[in-house]
């Protein structure tokens, strides 16, 4: 089987494909000082629950934007699996995608991963939304390659910049608010967040899409995305799977075969 690891700024995803479907997911907290033991003992708890262990793992693959988490996982995968893992954006891992950035170099593991991922289900122009951390629009081309995007705050730490910055303003809970004025300061703060990350979707999309000139199919991602769930009307489809079925599509291509 593959464990796919995907490490972004707050979560960090494990999931494990059978060769033919993905048959588990956790996350944890992103900690770049965690070592590999400490991930083994929390990974070989939860494997357990569902009657696995490291032996059903004969590969790995893995994509982080946190480059001192590395070393930890890296060796998670030769220590515990005995798999010298595939690893994103390393020398000598393919790709398979063209990257019109003016510094190619500038384009992240989790956005080109996100691409893949969305060009194995999706046809013609794409807009990909990743809500995590920060807040991506990825724009790839009918031909499969990435354009280029926008990067904008994330939700979560639009509210975590509210209650810092601001004194007498509480942290709260991000919740779809009922009516778009608030009675109280925490239904202000949660309506002014949620509808403002709204209309930042909806407006940045309609942006996009005219300047593209080009029918294109948006889809959404990213650990809050169920929040936006009917409320957004530029989204055309949620998949919480567009990530780890781009890690799969990496490991394809580097010559893993049914795991």
């Amino acid at each position: 089987m593959l464990l796919a690891i995907d490490c972004g700024n707050t979560n960090t995803l494990f999931a494990i494909h059978d060769g033919t479907d993905w048959v588990a997911q956790w996350r944890s907290g992103t900690d770049s000082t965690r070592t590999a033991d400490e991930h083994a003992v929390w990974l070989s708890q939860l494997m357990a629950l569902q009657g696995r262990s490291f032996d059903d793992i004969s590969a790995c693959v893995i994509s982080t934007v946190v480059p001192q988490a590395l070393f930890n996982l890296r060796n998670l995968s030769r220590r515990y699996f005995k798999a010298e893992p595939v690893i994103v954006g390393e020398p000598g891992v393919r790709m398979d995608i063209e990257v019109r950035l003016e510094r190619p170099q500038d384009a992240g593991a989790d956005r080109l991963v996100n691409a893949l991922g969305a060009r194995a289900v999706y046809d013609g122009a794409l807009i990909i939304i990743d809500s995590g951390t920060a807040t991506t629009f990825d724009v790839i081309a009918p031909d499969g390659a990435f354009e280029g995007g926008i990067i904008a705050p994330g939700i979560n730490l639009s509210m975590q910049a509210l209650h810092a910055a601001a004194a007498k303003l509480p942290r709260v809970a991000i919740a779809k608010p009922q009516r778009v004025m608030g009675k109280d300061t925490v239904s202000a703060m949660q309506s002014g967040v949620f509808w403002g990350y709204i209309d930042l979707i909806d407006g940045l999309v309609q942006r996009l899409k005219s300047e593209y000139a080009q029918p294109m199919t948006v889809i959404a991602t990213g650990g809050v995305v169920s929040l936006f769930d009917g409320a957004s009307k530029a989204i055309d489809h949620y998949d919480a799977d567009l990530t780890i079925r781009g890690l799969l599509e990496v490991w394809k291509l580097n010559g893993g075969t049914n795991s």
